[in-house]
């Protein structure tokens, strides 16, 4: 009938099979707009194969089945979550991230077993009081949703090791998370916290607290007594001081830029002796106290971007210091090229001072990548010296935040993300708009050009082969500069109607794609086009009227299906090309 329902694709009996055998399965990324209900109810129905009174093997004895203990829904597009869900009694993890649920049945409160559930990426407004009945629940996702508040009872998951509820709308944390005392990791980051609990300081087994992007003006003095707490990230808030953490024996990692901060208090870094990065870059810090060298395990200091004009010189007897990034400072007394020599000639300068005694004339200067916090090497000698942003070759799905932090108030000209795993054009690319003319993002897994790429009104050089790409948008009729485009190895099955647009063209890349046609007239009228790679397409037709366009040097044909102008013709060159084009045109 007409009236019926879309069914969702069946989940294949060879799958469930597996289930009942591994007490695991995985349904991710299938589409399903909802469960079939055969999977909710696995473990009390009797097997299609049974009911067809097959012979069974020793294996498939389905009487003798483990119960579904894994069950991973993510990456579809439910909705809504049957109720059903408690005839899976022995779930262990329940994985629905990344779909459009808009709240959760309150029968997950009756999977007694559970011990992860992870709902992230959806569009869930509150959670159901149920999820607090779950005793054994470890681990609980929820970030990236739309919740403005908690369960005030959250509390009363006493198992909980691990809370995501970042990137939500919360203004405030209910005083039961003080009872959280097994939570080893939470999560606050991007939301809307005005303030913390000093209850939190009860959480005794707490090594990571993440506050990032948040409303925070100052840390409860309670917070000091968290004696397992390891990494504090307080990043993008609205403190003016660094906080007091006088029982932070433990405390390996802080992070506090982008803040308001003016003042190092010097008790203060006493207090933080097992300290190995200390990350205050952009914030408003005009001193930094002589008492700093008492975080002798420091490996990590980041004061970029900061007011501070002097050094204390004993920085350079820091043992273990391995990166220090100090640009965007007015630094009186270093000059600005020792400055992009690196960390270990800066140091070498400031024990240099010390001893006034001036390095010896052998020595080799050191390598000057930075180690960044992503641990990605970003050459800052590349990007003062060569102009030259570089991240290419290390497999990463995104580029970390700290390449482009690197950058500062450097102009970049080139820009090289290629062979990566990048799904698209890096936003913050926009960033380099007034000085990038040469981008490199070949050999990653883009399949679409966002509207940033189109703001680089400089740039003359653009490579993206081997990727995903089916079009480019008409907005990169902007890139007026633009003169060689690569795109071979993607998926255009047209020539892009864009580039008939982009009058500086000079090279034209489109090998190994699937373009069926092109417009002699409009190529024509790219009077600087001096290359056209179309090798290896699918033209069935080369139109005569190519030949009129006498500027092409290079013309590159040969893999396509058209019959004429044959091998022979092609074999002779771009000028026989084009000569024999022009005498098939209709007088």
């Amino acid at each position: 009938g007409f009236g019926r329902v879309a069914e969702p694709p069946p989940v294949p009996q060879g799958l469930l099979r597996l289930a009942r055998r591994s007490g695991q399965l995985n349904l991710a990324g299938r589409g399903l707009t909802h469960v079939p209900e055969h999977v909710w109810r696995i473990n009390l129905d009797t097997p299609e194969e049974a009911q067809q009174n097959l012979s069974f093997g020793a294996a498939d004895r389905w009487w003798e089945q483990t119960d579904l203990t894994k069950l991973i829904l993510a990456s579809n597009k439910l909705q809504s979550l049957s109720e059903d869900v408690q005839l899976l009694p022995a779930l262990t993890m329940l994985d629905v991230h990344d779909n459009q649920l808009t709240s959760l049945p309150s029968a997950l409160g009756q999977l007694e077993n559970l011990q992860k559930l992870d709902v992230s990426h959806n569009k869930l407004r509150s959670l159901p009081e149920e999820l607090l009945q779950l005793p054994r629940l470890r681990s609980l996702l929820v970030q990236h949703n739309e919740l403005s508040q908690l369960p005030e009872g959250l509390g009363q998951l006493l198992s909980l090791e691990e809370l995501d509820v970042s990137n939500n709308q919360l203004t405030a944390i209910p005083t039961s998370f003080a009872l959280l005392v097994n939570l080893v990791r939470l999560n606050l980051a991007c939301n809307q916290l005005k303030e913390l609990p000093a209850d939190l300081s009860a959480m005794k087994s707490l090594r990571q607290l993440d506050c990032t992007k948040n409303y925070l003006e100052t840390v409860p003095p309670k917070l000091a007594t968290m004696a397992s707490l390891e990494q504090l990230y307080l990043r993008k808030n609205k403190l003016r001081s660094l906080p007091e953490l006088p029982s932070c024996k433990l405390l390996k990692e802080l992070h506090a830029g982008e803040n308001q901060i003016e003042i190092l208090n010097a008790e203060n870094l006493k207090q933080l002796s097992s300290l190995c990065v200390l990350e205050l870059r952009d914030n408003k810090i005009k001193a930094v106290p002589e008492e700093i060298t008492v975080l002798q395990k420091l490996e990590r200091l980041d004061l970029a971007n900061n007011d501070i004009s002097r050094l204390p010189y004993t920085l350079g007897n820091l043992p273990q210091l391995k990166f220090l990034a100090l640009e965007g400072n007015p630094l009186r007394t270093i000059r600005r090229d020792l400055l992009q020599k690196g960390t270990q000639e800066l140091l070498k300068y400031l024990r240099s001072k010390i001893q006034d005694d001036g390095p010896g004339p052998n020595e080799e200067p050191p390598v000057t990548a930075m180690t960044l916090p992503s641990q990605s090497k970003v050459n800052i000698h590349a990007i003062t010296t060569l102009k030259l942003l570089e991240y290419s070759d290390k497999q990463a799905a995104e580029i970390p935040e700290a390449v482009f932090d690197a950058v500062g108030t450097n102009p970049v000209a080139t820009v090289n993300f290629s062979k990566n795993q990048l799904r698209e054009i890096p936003p913050r690319l926009v960033e380099l708009k007034d000085s990038v003319c040469d981008v490199s993002l070949g050999f990653n897994k883009i399949s679409s050009i966002s509207s940033e790429l189109c703001l680089l009104q400089k740039l003359t050089h653009l490579d993206l082969r081997n990727n995903f790409l089916t079009a480019l948008p008409e907005e990169m009729e902007a890139l007026k500069r633009l003169h060689t485009i690569n795109l071979a190895y993607n998926r255009f099955k047209a020539f892009p109607s864009v580039l008939y647009h982009l009058p500086a063209l000079e090279n034209i890349l489109l090998s190994n794609n699937q373009v069926g046609s092109i417009d002699p007239v409009q190529l024509k009228g790219l009077d600087k086009l001096g290359t056209l790679d179309l090798q290896n397409n699918d033209l069935l037709h080369v139109p005569p009227e190519l030949g009129n366009c006498e500027n092409l040097r290079s013309l590159l044909l040969e893999g396509n299906p058209f019959r004429t102008p044959r091998a022979a013709v092609l074999a002779k060159g771009t000028a026989a090309v084009l000569e024999y084009l022009r005498s098939r045109i209709p007088s």
